[in-house]
């Protein structure tokens, strides 16, 4: 686009300034400036002063939509304007000014630049300041005049912090410039507000030299300045320093190595100023908000007199074009927009020129072969051409504006193609069916595509195809001809042949009655449409596609399937022998003896089983036995359930089941005799026996006069010869027993006798 057409664009964008709300300290809102002088001669007109009479200037910019305070000295500003002058030798100032109120000036962001809308929150304003008179004499070096203030953009791009960054604006008035009376160039124009990202920048950032001395231009670095020391904000590292630091300053900290001074808007973005007049060019190709210093040196007789240092920002964004002319097209060759259409020269051009409310005056005009140009006045354009071929055309919008725009259009018009086919197939044998394209066209096919109905597809001019399930087809085919025209066409094809050979599953069965078996057909193509009629050899019929039959009986089956295709093509199939069912096994045993106990639990089993070859025995948990006769020996009383599972050669199982008794019992004997001397042996009267599940248990004794002389209910208590085991020890001689008790099972048992106490 040439640079001129950049005026043919407004950007919409929102570029939001931050501000540090600490009782609208902040000077987040300035957003660049520069100092100049004016030397107006000798003070009084009298040389033998020493000294000259400087007028100097500054002009400090800021934004004023982005919530931030005012100028300083400014009825609204936070803090008074001061400027400090320092000689190059002394460490403390030469004089601290406070300046006056600035004269205010808009920023016109249209300047220049008619076709361009900027939103209404975007302003910029011009603070100008006009410094007392100062007299200052001439001396061997350099006077500083400085003013700082903090804040930058939080918001800006290119630097580190910047939103703790501050600025410095200085002047340096050389001994050079003090001895020849030079006054300082001042820059023409301010840099545009907004600036589009990808469009060329033409900007003229020359200055203007009152003595007509040679001028250079370059990028250099912005300086810092203030800081955040809001407890002290007059101080050096305060938001309005004064008095101001002395030189050196230090340079903002570019984010490296992308953005330095003389790249300030990226590497790798092609923006440059012209050493010579000063022309800012280049497109940016990122939107974002940049810092940049612009210096202008000034030079007499190849000697620096100054350097007028420009501290500004640049903000970029993407923008649209006020006017842009547009059609649906189908896409642009070049720099055409292209419409194509097949079949029809009938066109009809939707207009999509933007922005509507900018557009004054239009028209088309078009060459439809005849010689003459067709102009069509209205938004959108409907034409009929007289035959297919290319043609071509412009939309201009606002004709002899600046803000205008043309687009050149290109209409091709190709002939019609007509899809179609025709497809064949053994409709009684399962095989390809063969598709023949028979497409009507004039123009050369260079694209088949086919969509077979079932998920396949081929892009063949004549495919041969095999489904694999019969069923009604929806076979599309649609071609596209060296033109890009497509046509299409959708028919059903009745697939329904039967298969070419009948497979079933299972292929064969050997098993034990009763066995039911799922058959699965798996013959192709088949499937509900079809006719099936299956006879299972037993006297049973189904026609269910896939059954389940049981056979009842023992007995080798044949089975026969015959199918029939919706159009009435017939096969059939008989599988010899495809059923073998054996008789199924009898699981059973005898044990021995029939009534073990508690003394003897052995017990022998015995199978009984009938056309079996495995054995699995569960016998006491967790004892089990695999072998025909296991012999096994239990270890609790009572009923034990025995369950035998067994297994024909050919997988059937049977099971028997028998419940084996093992009887609890339980006895008890009691000794004639004892000798309850404390020696250590035989000293306490004590039965014996088996006394587990016992119940009721009772042992007396009495001597010759019936007086019972112990007694217990514990069968593991004895006598100790003592009275109840705790008195005296009883006289020698004769005693009386009884023992009563209860066995696990069946009638109460009573033993009676003597025991004898020998001492």
């Amino acid at each position: 686009m040439p640079g001129a057409d950049l005026l043919r664009y407004y950007c919409f964008f929102s570029i939001f300034f931050a501000s540090l709300f600490f009782n609208r300290l902040s000077a987040a809102h300035i957003i660049g400036g520069e100092i100049t002088y004016e030397c107006l001669g000798w003070t009084n007109g009298d040389p033998g002063t020493g000294t000259r009479t400087y007028q100097f200037y500054m002009n400090i910019y800021r934004d004023c939509q982005g919530g931030g305070a005012d100028f300083d000295s400014a009825p609204g500003g936070s803090f008074p304007a001061t400027v400090t002058i320092y000689t190059e030798s002394d460490e403390e100032p030469y004089n601290v000014l406070i300046l006056p109120n600035p004269a205010r000036n808009t920023v016109n962001p249209q300047e220049g630049n008619p076709c361009v809308i900027v939103p209404s929150n975007v302003c910029v304003e011009q603070g100008v300041y006009t410094f007392p008179l100062l007299d200052l004499p001439v001396i061997d070096e350099s006077y500083y005049i400085t003013y700082q203030r903090c804040c930058r953009n939080n918001t800006i791009s290119n630097i580190l912090a910047p939103g703790d960054s501050g600025a410095t604006y200085f002047m340096e008035l050389t001994p050079a410039a003090q001895q020849v009376c030079n006054s300082s160039p001042t820059f023409n124009n301010f840099a545009p507000p907004v600036i589009c990202a990808n469009e060329p920048i033409n900007f003229d950032h020359s200055a203007t030299d009152p003595d007509g001395d040679q001028l250079v231009y370059e990028f250099c670095a912005p300086f810092l300045g203030g800081g955040l020391n809001f407890n002290m904000p007059t101080a050096m590292n305060g938001l309005a320093p004064n008095p101001e630091s002395r030189p050196p300053y230090d340079p903002v900290n570019f984010i490296g190595p992308f953005y330095n001074p003389t790249q300030p808007l990226g590497n790798n973005t092609d923006v440059n100023i012209n050493v010579n007049s000063g022309l800012i060019t280049g497109s940016p190709n990122a939107q974002g908000q940049f810092v940049v210093g612009v210096c202008v040196s000034e030079f007499r007789n190849g000697e620096l007199l100054s350097v007028v240092r420009r501290d500004f920002q640049f903000n970029v964004t993407f923008c649209e074009p006020t006017v842009k002319a547009d059609i649906a097209e189908d896409n642009a060759v070049g720099a055409d927009l292209y419409i194509s259409q097949c079949a029809d020269r009938d066109v009809f051009i939707v207009n999509q020129s933007f922005d509507e409310s900018f557009i004054d005056d239009y028209f088309w005009k078009f060459d439809l072969g005849n010689g003459q140009d067709t102009t069509v006045t209205t938004w959108n354009a409907d034409l009929q051409f007289p035959e297919y071929g290319t043609f071509r055309g412009s939309l201009i919008l606002n004709p002899n504006s600046q803000c205008g725009d043309t687009a050149s259009i290109i209409v091709e018009l190709f002939p019609e193609i007509e899809a179609e086919f025709t497809a064949a197939y053994d409709t009684c044998i399962a095989g390809p069916v063969a598709f023949t394209n028979t497409t009507i066209a004039t123009t050369e096919i260079t694209n088949y595509n086919w969509n077979f109905g079932d998920g396949g597809g081929s892009s063949n001019p004549d495919p041969t195809y095999r489904y694999q399930d019969p069923g009604l087809q929806q076979v599309k085919l649609r071609v596209t001809d060296i033109n890009g025209c497509q046509d299409s066409i959708v028919k059903p094809v009745s697939y329904f042949p039967v298969p070419a050979l009948i497979v079933v599953a299972p292929n064969r069965f050997d098993g034990c009655a009763p066995a039911e078996i799922s058959f699965d057909n798996l013959s192709e193509p088949v499937n509900v449409n079809y006719e099936t009629f299956w006879d299972f050899g037993d006297g049973v019929t189904s026609t269910e596609l896939s059954p389940t039959h049981i056979f009842e009986s023992e007995g080798t089956y044949d089975v026969s399937l015959q199918i029939t295709s919706p159009i009435g093509c017939v096969t059939d199939t008989v599988f010899r022998e495809l059923i073998v069912i054996d008789p199924s096994p009898v699981a059973n045993f005898t044990f021995s003896p029939q009534d073990p106990d508690v003394f003897n639990p052995e017990v022998t089993f015995t199978d009984l089983s009938q056309g079996a070859d495995q054995w699995f025995w569960y016998l006491e948990d967790p004892y089990t036995a695999q072998e025909p006769n296991p012999i096994h020996a239990f270890r609790d009383t009572g009923f034990q359930e025995v369950r035998l599972i067994v297994t024909h050669p050919l997988g059937c199982q049977d099971t028997a089941v028998q419940v084996v008794d093992i009887q609890p019992k339980a006895t008890f004997f009691l000794p004639n005799a004892f000798t309850p001397n404390d020696d250590g042996l035989n000293d306490v009267y004590k039965g014996k026996g088996f006394t587990d599940g016992m119940k009721s248990f009772e042992l007396n004794i009495w001597n010759r006069w019936g007086e019972n002389v112990f007694s217990t209910d514990d069968p593991q208590q004895g006598w100790n010869g003592r009275f109840n085991n705790q008195g005296q020890p009883v006289p020698q001689g004769v005693y009386f027993s009884r023992v009563a008790y209860t066995p696990p099972r069946g009638a109460p048992v009573e033993i009676k006798g003597t025991v004898t106490v020998i001492r």
